[in-house]
């Protein structure tokens, strides 16, 4: 065997090698693609639920709330951002990184300091290379996030929006996610979560529950203690449900990549057994060009012999 061929075979042993590791990882991704989708599912519910009851209450009390109150003139945003912990998802983490960056070039347009929040570490790899600060992070949980998850992300950012940005706080809080809309798409988005506009909760209501009729509530001890233990719930819900639709969109990002990365390998080996075969066959014409050559000096020599 030639040196080139054992080179070209080498490589297509390599090559092959990767591709289970690629077929492995999509066949992983997929099956984790169906596991998150369940849990979206599952807090539709709750979130539905909790969102007529803050909407219930919006209708039933004029109160204002640290939550709910706009600042006069906002001076300071917080902007929660939420990426993964782990690559080999194609541009997922990017995408999100360059949509909360467009987010805080608007921001700084209107005049606005922003202090930035992050989920995972590729978001704060991103942040640490290139000197920023960042107010908090969170890591470890991207792929498989849990409401306690969503509980320790909300707390920081619900106490600083209810200082304000006179007491070291912010005025307002932006979330930027990846959205799941299907095994094809994930769009990276932006939203207001604080200060919470309770007109726009209860048109949320209303088209969750397609128009129907809203259940009569009592409040007790009151209309303003309820929404207060409401509020941080309902941020709560939201940033579970941004964290899930992430993790999806995550999922399907990778379980993509790896397909495609599967679909190269194969084209790879294919490429590389047309090399290796035309490798052979120019060794064998080789020999075969030697051995008549051999053979002919020798029948020469035989003949100038005789």
């Amino acid at each position: 065997m030639g040196a080139q061929l054992r080179i070209y075979k080498r490589r297509i042993r390599s090559v092959s090698a990767t591709k289970k590791i690629t077929r492995a990882m999509e066949m992983i991704a997929a099956s984790r693609i169906v596991k998150a989708q369940r849990q979206v599912a599952a807090s539709s519910p709750y979130a539905s639920e909790l969102t007529r009851a803050v909407a219930a209450v919006a209708k039933g009390s004029t109160t204002k709330h640290a939550l709910t109150t706009e600042a006069e003139n906002p001076t300071r945003a917080a902007v929660l951002l939420v990426t993964s912990d782990r690559g080999l998802a194609g541009g997922y983490s990017s995408n999100a990184i360059k949509a909360a960056e467009r987010l805080t070039e608007r921001l700084k347009g209107e005049g606005k300091e922003v202090d930035a929040y992050i989920v995972g570490r590729k978001g704060v790899s991103y942040y640490t290379f290139r000197e920023r600060p960042v107010a908090d992070s969170w890591t470890g949980f991207t792929d498989n996030p849990t409401y306690a998850d969503a509980k320790a992300v909300a707390g920081p950012l619900i106490e600083a929006v209810v200082k304000g940005s006179a007491e070291g706080g912010v005025d307002e809080l932006h979330i930027v996610f990846t959205e799941f809309v299907s095994m094809m798409t994930q769009t990276a988005v932006d939203a207001r979560l604080l200060p919470l506009s309770l007109e726009e909760t209860a048109k949320e209501a209303e088209e969750a529950t397609k128009g129907e009729l809203m259940p009569l509530y009592e409040f007790e001890p009151s209309a303003e203690d309820v929404l207060d233990a409401l509020l941080p719930r309902y941020v709560e819900s939201r940033i579970y449900n941004a964290l899930l639709q992430a993790a999806a969109s995550k999922h399907a990002a990778t379980r993509r990549a790896m397909k495609s990365a599967t679909d190269n390998a194969e084209e790879l080996i294919k490429s590389l057994s047309r090399l290796a075969n035309a490798a052979r066959q120019a060794e064998i014409t080789q020999e075969i060009s030697e051995i008549v050559g051999g053979a002919s000096a020798l029948a020469d020599a035989t003949a100038g012999s005789d």
